[in-house]
């Protein structure tokens, strides 16, 4: 319990706060694996979970790729990654590159499940509907299908970051920086004050990021007419309506989709 006592006194010693060592850095440096390993499995996950999502293929092949991801240990995978570029590229092994990789294959899994999941997800029905009313497949993606999984594919994206910023604390056993450093320093000392103080650190920094990302979750999430939560079904109607025949003599108007 001593130990705990002595944490404050830690993160308020202004010598942690400046410097290359200082608190600070680490945690741009920290937010900067992060950041290039959740823009990574982006650009890589969310084409392949829309076209898998969309066009109902390879499900099978998507669902073994994301648990096989789950299933390797995040530790196991940095030491291959970390041996194959010191024989491969022995100029980046020792850094963020190793790091990088690693956190980028952590997150992919929960991104592209979540993306294609979100897609399968939207009503049939209206999907049918929107191509009835003429509208190309791009269309139908882009104007019906990701608003409404958008919600579903931010979870993704939140569970996949806090993953990566818990992770990306291995960054420090090969030299990559991060908040890492105070966990695996202080071990090496026995300053168990500044260990702990590092595993509060990572973890205020996943809360903080996590409360943005819910922000962002909450933004993108469609409301309703009365302001309650989305559901799927709620803009469809809207376009079973529109896509509806027309009765005898009546006057075409043209159908269109629900902002």
């Amino acid at each position: 319990m001593n130990e705990f006592r002595q944490v404050p006194g830690w993160l308020t010693d202004p010598s942690h706060w400046s410097g290359a060592d200082g608190i600070p850095e680490r945690v741009v440096q920290h937010l900067e694996l992060s950041f290039i390993a959740i823009l990574l499995a982006l650009l890589l996950a969310v084409p392949v979970g829309l076209w898998v999502g969309h066009r109902h293929r390879f499900e099978f092949a998507a669902v073994t790729a994301a648990n096989a991801g789950r299933a390797v240990p995040s530790f196991a995978l940095l030491v291959v990654v970390f041996i194959l570029m010191l024989h491969v590229w022995p100029a980046i092994a020792f850094g963020p590159g190793p790091t990088v990789v690693v956190l980028t294959l952590l997150a992919i899994p929960s991104i592209l499940t979540n993306t294609y999941v979100g897609i399968q997800s939207v009503d049939a029905d209206a999907v049918e509907a929107a191509r009835g009313m003429g509208m190309r497949e791009r269309q139908i993606l882009t104007r019906l299908e990701v608003p409404l999984a958008a919600p579903l594919m931010m979870t993704g994206i939140r569970t996949a970051t806090l993953q990566v910023i818990a992770t990306a604390t291995l960054a420090a056993l090969i030299g990559g920086g991060g908040l890492g450093n105070f966990i695996v320093d202080g071990f090496a000392q026995g300053d168990t004050a500044m260990t702990i103080a590092g595993a509060m650190l990572v973890a205020s920094l996943a809360v903080a990021v996590d409360f943005l990302l819910s922000l962002a979750e909450r933004a993108v999430t469609p409301k309703t007419e009365s302001g309650s939560r989305p559901r799927a079904r709620i803009p469809l109607a809207a376009l079973r309506r529109s896509a509806r025949p027309q009765a005898e003599g009546a006057p075409h108007v043209p159908p269109t989709l629900p902002h």
